[in-house]
């Protein structure tokens, strides 16, 4: 048997069967393979059932396809107490939350792929932008690269668990965590549409961010649904935005199609012909691209035609 939390988020003391907490985790597992949030074998969850013991996703295995005796328990060093499979090999991921967070009872780990892009593109995402995500996400931050499947793994994310509830990881993925599955795997549905919200907003050419005293009005109403927020402290507020690093850094016009090196720099892929360049610069103003590729096509047909 395990206790789980009441939705109200305070402590129940109504114990649920075991198998009822794996048909859940089962059912967590099919919702992230539908969303295409992991592919393959990729991806673990885990809810803490005990003091010592935490059930567990395995191995190698589709979350698609997860039975529930498919799954595993293990004590709060990482050791499997039950389970006829072996155990994520990212176990030591989710203990180090556990450890840091006693209201913590659920940690999904998975690839959602707009919020992955950022982590492998090495841009944080902004706060101050959406007011969904300021209330159901609240800060999220960016841990280091490090190699998976060991301690270091949860090393890298340990400074920013008592700070944040979703942390994106280098060049690999996102972990989010909560009082129970379902709200970890809001998390990870929330972080992902964010996302992908940023992104195309980008596209239009510009984001705008919430003012102070909109932050604050957020963050106060947060803290009425007793939501919790590293932002509001001793009754003070501070929003903290971080809007800077995402609008320098994501859709600039000077390194699309560009890569980065190692050194910082950018190296073309593919960049305008000479053509387009000399057009470009003795256009008018008032052009737009659409004129701009209009022009360059018809001065390539009187080009072509003379050559006849």
């Amino acid at each position: 048997m395990a206790y789980v939390n009441s939705k109200s988020g305070k402590n129940n003391t109504t114990p649920v069967s075991e198998w009822k907490l794996k048909e859940q985790m089962c059912d967590i597992g099919r919702r992230i393979w539908i969303k295409g949030f992991c592919a393959g074998n990729e991806g673990n969850h885990s809810y803490r059932i005990g003091p010592d013991r935490v059930l567990c996703t395995p191995t190698m295995i589709s979350k698609g396809n997860l039975k529930p005796d498919d799954l595993c328990v293990v004590d709060m060093e990482g050791k499997q107490v039950s389970g006829r499979r072996k155990r994520t090999s990212e176990m030591l991921l989710h203990l180090v939350i556990y450890k840091e967070r006693e209201d913590v009872k659920a940690v999904i780990h998975s690839h959602p792929p707009h919020a992955t892009a950022f982590a492998i593109a090495g841009v944080e995402l902004p706060s101050c932008i959406h007011p969904e995500a300021e209330v159901f996400l609240g800060p999220v931050r960016m841990a280091k690269y490090v190699t998976p499947g060991d301690q270091r793994l949860a090393d890298s994310i340990q400074p920013y668990i008592k700070e944040s509830n979703t942390i994106l990881m280098g060049n690999h993925g996102v972990v989010c965590y909560g009082p129970d599955l379902e709200n970890a795997y809001y998390k990870l549905e929330i972080v992902d549409a964010y996302a992908r919200l940023l992104l195309l907003a980008k596209q239009l050419g510009t984001v705008r961010a919430l003012e102070t005293e909109e932050m604050t009005d957020l963050l106060a109403l947060k803290k009425r649904f007793g939501m919790y927020d590293p932002r509001v402290k001793d009754g003070q507020v501070n929003p903290a935005c971080n809007v800077s690093d995402f609008m320098s850094r994501v859709g600039d016009v000077a390194n699309k199609g560009r890569m980065a090196t190692a050194a910082g720099g950018v190296c073309p892929v593919a960049g305008p012909s000479a053509l387009e360049r000399a057009v470009a610069q003795l256009a008018p103003a008032n052009y737009c691209e659409a004129d701009m590729e209009q022009l360059v096509q018809v001065i390539t047909d009187q080009i072509m035609a003379a050559a006849e």
